[in-house]
Order: C-alpha cells, then sequence, then structure tokens
C-alpha cells in the first residue's frame, strides 16, 4: 500500500481537467455508473495512478457550478470530507495531496473534521488519552496542491473545533473544572496577545456571584472562573467583544436528579465553555484585530449533602433575588452572574453567552441549527450570515416579555424554570436582566448588543455527515471565529 495519496473533488459537469498529471473524469468514467450522478461525497478510490501513488476522485454532486457560493462550499466539505474518511480507515496511507482549488478554506477543514475521531481505546494508543508524555501524530497529513492563506485559515478553523470536540468528549473524570483551566492554558501557550486569568471560589464570593456558587455547593471538585483576555486590535484599550460560556462540567441535575439513562452525555454541558475559549483560540491565533474578553464559569453539578434544594432563594451578583425552582436548570444559574459580572466589568460593545442549556431546544431545532436570542437585529444578522458561510447555521427564537409570567410568578424576581412550555424562551428571557446594558434606558440606545446561543441540540450529531462523525460536534466554533472575522473586516 502506497503512502501516499491524493484528494481530488469532481465535478461532473467538467471534461478534461488534469490536475498533477490525473484526469479525474477519465478515471471517474471506468466505473460503473448509474442513471443519477452520486451524491457529493462519493468516493472512488484508484490504485498507481500514477504510479507509486493513490488517488481518491470525489463527488461535488449534481449540478456543482449552478449551485449558491455557500451551497458550493459545503459539497467541497462534503467532497473532501468523504474521501478523507475512506483513506483515514486505509493502512500505510499517511501524505495526502489535496486539490483544494475550488475552495482552499472548505477543503482545510473538511480534511481536519473528518480525520477526527474521538477514541480512549488503548490499541493503538489513543492520542486523546490527557496522561500522554508526548503526543501522538495524526494518522494523516494533508497538503494543498496550491498554498495559500485561505488553506492556513481553514486548518485553524478546524483545529480549534476539534478542541472543542475533545473537550466535550473527554469524561467528567477528565475535565474537570481544574483539568479545564489547566488544558485551556497549554492551548494558549506561545500564542501572542493572550492574557488568562483562573479565578477560585474565594474570589467569585468577593463578588457576590452567589447564583454561580450555589451550583457548586453540592460538589467536592472546586469550582473554578476562567478569563481569557485577547488584545488584537491595534488600540489595546478599544472596547472589546465578549463572550461568556456555561461550564458545566458534569451535569446530574443536582438534587432535581436526572434519569440514568444517557446521563453520561452530561460530561458535554460544558459545551458552550468548550467552544468560546476554542473559538478565542482561533480568534488568536489568526491575528483578528478585536479585543475579545472570555468569560467561563466552571462547576460540577451534583446532590451532595450541601447541594441546594429546590425552593432556595439565592441574591445574584446584579442584587436581583432568584429562586431555585428545579437545579436542573443550573446553566442559567452560573450564566447570569458571569453575563452580568462581564458587561459590567468590561462594559463590551458586543456579549454573546453560548450554552447547552435547555432541553425544550433540542425539541425545537434537533441537530440542525443553533438557536439564538437577541435584543439586536443587527447582531442576529451578522451571526446568520457567519453560519452560512460557515454550515454551522443558526435559527433565531424569539425573545418576547409575554413569556415573563412564567417566572416572575414566585416568591423571587426570577424562577429559574418556568415549566415546559416555551422551556427554551424562558431560560432566555431569565438571563436577559443579568446582560446590562442590552436595553435602551431614559431614550438611549442600548449600550450593548446581546445574543443568547442555546447549543443543546447542536452539540452532538447522533447521525454522521460526509466530514464529521457521530459525537460531539464543537459547534459553533467556526461560525463564531467567522462572525468574528467578518466583524473586523468590516463586512
Amino acid at each position: 500500500m502506497s503512502s501516499s495519496a491524493f484528494v481530488l473533488p469532481y465535478d461532473h459537469q467538467t471534461t478534461g481537467d488534469v490536475v498533477e498529471g490525473i484526469d479525474a473524469a477519465k478515471l471517474w468514467s471506468t466505473t460503473p455508473q448509474g442513471e443519477k450522478l452520486p451524491k457529493a461525497g462519493t468516493t472512488r478510490i484508484f490504485y498507481n495512478t500514477p504510479p507509486s501513488k493513490l488517488t481518491t476522485v470525489s463527488s461535488l454532486g449534481d449540478g456543482f457550478s449552478s449551485k449558491t457560493a455557500e451551497e458550493r462550499r459545503e459539497l467541497v466539505r462534503k467532497s473532501v470530507g468523504g474521501a478523507v474518511k475512506e483513506l483515514r480507515d486505509l493502512e500505510g496511507v499517511k501524505d495526502v495531496a489535496v486539490d483544494a482549488s475550488v475552495d482552499p478554506h472548505a477543503a482545510a477543514v473538511a480534511a481536519h473534521l473528518a480525520l477526527y475521531n474521538f477514541t480512549l481505546k488503548t490499541s493503538p494508543p489513543s492520542a486523546f488519552n490527557p496522561s500522554l508524555k508526548e503526543p501522538i501524530p495524526a494518522k494523516l497529513s494533508f497538503t494543498p496542491l496550491q498554498a495559500s492563506k485561505e488553506w492556513d485559515r481553514g486548518v485553524i478553523y478546524a483545529e480549534s473545533q476539534n478542541l472543542a470536540r475533545t473537550l466535550m468528549e473527554l469524561p467528567a473524570n477528565m475535565m474537570t473544572p481544574t483539568a479545564f483551566t489547566e488544558r485551556v492554558q497549554k492551548e494558549f501557550e506561545g500564542v501572542p496577545n493572550v492574557e488568562i486569568f483562573v479565578r477560585d471560589e474565594a474570589w467569585a464570593a468577593e463578588k457576590n456571584m452567589n447564583v454561580f456558587l450555589s451550583v457548586t455547593h453540592g460538589t467536592s471538585e472546586p469550582a473554578k472562573f476562567l478569563e481569557i483576555h485577547y488584545k488584537g486590535a491595534p488600540n489595546k484599550d478599544e472596547q472589546p467583544l465578549a463572550f461568556v460560556g456555561k461550564g458545566i462540567t458534569f451535569d446530574s441535575g443536582g438534587i432535581s436528579l436526572k434519569p440514568g439513562a444517557d446521563m453520561k452525555l452530561m460530561r458535554g454541558d460544558m459545551g458552550g465553555a468548550a467552544t468560546v475559549v476554542s473559538a478565542a483560540l482561533a480568534i488568536a491565533k489568526l491575528s483578528i484585530p478585536v479585543n475579545l474578553v472570555v468569560s467561563t464559569p466552571l462547576t460540577e453539578n451534583m446532590p451532595g449533602p450541601s447541594a441546594t434544594k429546590p425552593g432556595d432563594i439565592i441574591y445574584a451578583m446584579n442584587g436581583k433575588s432568584v429562586e431555585v425552582d428545579n437545579t436542573d436548570a443550573e446553566g442559567r444559574l452560573v450564566l447570569s452572574d458571569a453575563i452580568y459580572y462581564t458587561a459590567t466589568e468590561y462594559k463590551p460593545h458586543t456579549l454573546i453567552d453560548v450554552a447547552t442549556l435547555t432541553g425544550a431546544m433540542m425539541i425545537a431545532l434537533g441537530e440542525v441549527y443553533s438557536g439564538v436570542f437577541s435584543t439586536s437585529d443587527e447582531l442576529w444578522e451578522r451571526l446568520h450570515a457567519a453560519g452560512e458561510i460557515e454550515h454551522d447555521r443558526f435559527w433565531r427564537m424569539p425573545l418576547d416579555d409575554e413569556f415573563g409570567p412564567l417566572i416572575h410568578s414566585s416568591n423571587a424576581d426570577l424562577q429559574n424554570t418556568g415549566g415546559r412550555a416555551g422551556g427554551s424562551c424562558t431560560a432566555a428571557l431569565f438571563l436577559k436582566p443579568f446582560a446590562e446594558g442590552s436595553e435602551a434606558k431614559n431614550g438611549q440606545m442600548p449600550a450593548m448588543k446581546w445574543a443568547h446561543l442555546d447549543i443543546a441540540g447542536s452539540m452532538e450529531a447522533t447521525r454522521p455527515n460526509p466530514y464529521q462523525e457521530k459525537g460531539m460536534t464543537g459547534r459553533p466554533v467556526r461560525a463564531l471565529v467567522e462572525y468574528v472575522r467578518q466583524l473586523a473586516n468590516g463586512a
């Protein structure tokens, strides 16, 4: 078996194109043909073409050239991803040259996402084992036939998404709040213009983050509050953008205990934190000229002897009283203090929080879209555009005060659940009072744009696609990075 291979995306509407001496149309014509053109990602492997190398021709599907730009990008991802998955499973293949001429960024994203396959099995040794002293090289090494900045950018997008996937996949005994902060510090080593701060529970208590700390009472694992400050703008004092990510490293539900079936999936309940720190890493590596503050409250939610009880009332950092109706609605509790702290301490022009927040979002949108609740039409439009470019898509949900009575009718200012009806909407509405500056006051425009991203459905893929296996997805890392890149470019 040759150690070298080519990946050639193939548009069936073209003929005679020769890449590196290889005529893809001629090769494809030697294979059995049906009446319909194959789906994008359908792959054929040819041996000794050229001699001593494999050639993997992968279909771009029917009518590629007539599609929109966003559709073509996704077909390139499917084509390259399908080819890489085929090569990944072949013994002996190592070096892969990719014809990325159609869309270098999309090709790089697909190649590196498709190669990812999380496992902690010991034979062969897993590259994901956190106790490894030396890293294990990737099974395949990719090189574009023509080097480009777009390819290099796509590699960073994909590698950052893969980091989020790893953080979410690692079991809770390996990804505690402490382990999370240590891993993030390691990933940012040597990246310029970055400062990282790891705060403890005593610091949070000094800040009156009582609602965040209420979730920590049932676990023996020390909670952490991680901050990442990236100053990439020419003016280091320029008003920043802010990300806040929910970091529940394991969610048992607390006293309101979850059913045991599939509870292990709750190792990924820190998906919001995983995606915002991974997006920040890509933004810093790409030297995007913005200032960015990232905040992630990190804790387990466990039913220990000191755990918060249903009916407890706690005063949040902003002074509002919060009744804990259900301890399994803990994500909005840790986010509330974190959002208020970030908004008031750093006064960002835009704050985006990301959380695996509600089962209701899974029912509403499944795995296809991440839900967005926003006080700003402009922010929504920018997020939507970025999601379409990366096929890491968003759907806008209603942020309406008419849902208010469901969470305002208790013995406190806010109740952390409002029942099953409109569950994702009441969760977003709960967070809104903590996004200080997101509403107009005294006839003035809002001082801050705010969006809440509920990724409870998009956090996991229960079925594979041509460039991503089943499991934790690491979404919406690419969409967030693209949003910031477009924002910095004035698009």
